[in-house]
């Protein structure tokens, strides 16, 4: 009886050892799988927000600040506060909410001039729309704005329903007409082309209403036009008949890497696609836009309006 229990006992001692191993590989293995598990949560989570990232920066409006001297301003205006607002398109992804918030951040920059650069809407109804819907801007002296593609009609009636909405909100129309904006004791000017695409531009008509040694703004809705702008003449001949130039249309590629590709400012050359230029004395600022087009979505391209303070060197 002894020895048996002896025996016994003495081989009960590898199955103890045996079942404890056993039971610490399990645990090293569901530690693996837990830590498999988180790691693969975490890189599901990454990739979601590298999806929803994009449309997220759609929605991120931002105020490009830039500060400009010129010696074409009056003496007697000192300053001037412009605001650029480009590429609306209203409609389902920019509803009459986002546009509440875009106007009440123009009315906090306290702005002198408030321009529009054209593709109010994606279309000329939600353009008329647009403009009929637009509240209240608080601008000093006035405002003015030009065509984009989306905007235009096929036909005249259509043209004079987005130029009527636009005069009912207080906004002066400009079709290749160059219009005096008086600012205390002095005068500058806007001069505003027809769309490069869907209009009928005369861009060497619009520059012959100008004068170099004036303080003008040229408001184009495409920056294509920018080479054969920078070639054209005032009314007396002269070079360098605009100061300043702002730009819309390109969205300043709105996915980087992708806007050819969606057809977004493909006619435009790469040099003219976004940012701020000086070139022949002149200042160029091609807009990334406020809405979207094919896609509500951006990439590193985000929505913008721009505040521009002009004053004498």
């Amino acid at each position: 009886m002894n020895a048996y229990r002896g025996k016994h006992t003495s081989s009960s001692v590898p199955w103890a050892v045996s079942s404890t191993a056993s039971s610490h590989y399990r645990s090293r293995h569901q530690a693996r799988n837990r830590k498999r598990k988180r790691w693969g949560i975490a890189a599901v989570i990454l990739v979601l927000l590298m999806l929803a990232y994009p449309f997220l920066e759609a929605l991120l409006l931002r105020v490009d600040r830039v500060n400009l001297t010129s010696e074409d301003l009056p003496s007697d205006i000192g300053h001037l506060r412009i605001v650029f607002v480009s590429d609306v398109h209203y409609g389902f992804c920019f509803p009459d909410s986002r546009v509440a918030s875009l106007v009440n951040q123009i009315n906090q920059l306290k702005p002198d001039i408030v321009l529009f650069g054209g593709d109010m809407g994606d279309d000329p109804a939600s353009a008329v729309s647009f403009y009929q819907h637009l509240p209240s801007i608080h601008a000093r002296y006035a405002m003015l704005g030009v065509l984009g593609e989306r905007d235009h009609g096929e036909d005249t009636l259509e043209q004079n329903l987005i130029t009527d909405a636009m005069r009912n909100a207080g906004v002066t129309p400009l079709l290749n007409t160059a219009a005096g904006v008086r600012v205390g004791n002095s005068t500058i000017y806007v001069a505003g082309l027809d769309d490069v695409n869907a209009g009928m531009p005369d861009l060497s008509g619009l520059a012959a209403r100008t004068a170099a040694e004036d303080y003008v703004i040229f408001l184009s809705h495409n920056p294509s036009i920018v080479s054969e702008a920078q070639r054209a003449v005032d009314r007396n001949g002269k070079l360098g008949w605009f100061d300043l130039a702002l730009f819309g249309h390109t969205h300043g590629g709105q996915i980087l890497g992708l806007g050819p590709l969606m057809d977004i400012g493909a006619d435009v050359e790469d040099h003219y696609r976004r940012g701020w230029l000086v070139e022949n004395r002149s200042d160029l600022i091609i807009s990334n836009g406020v809405g979207t087009s094919v896609l509500p979505a951006r990439l590193l391209r985000p929505p913008q309006i721009h505040c521009i303070d002009v004053s004498l060197p």
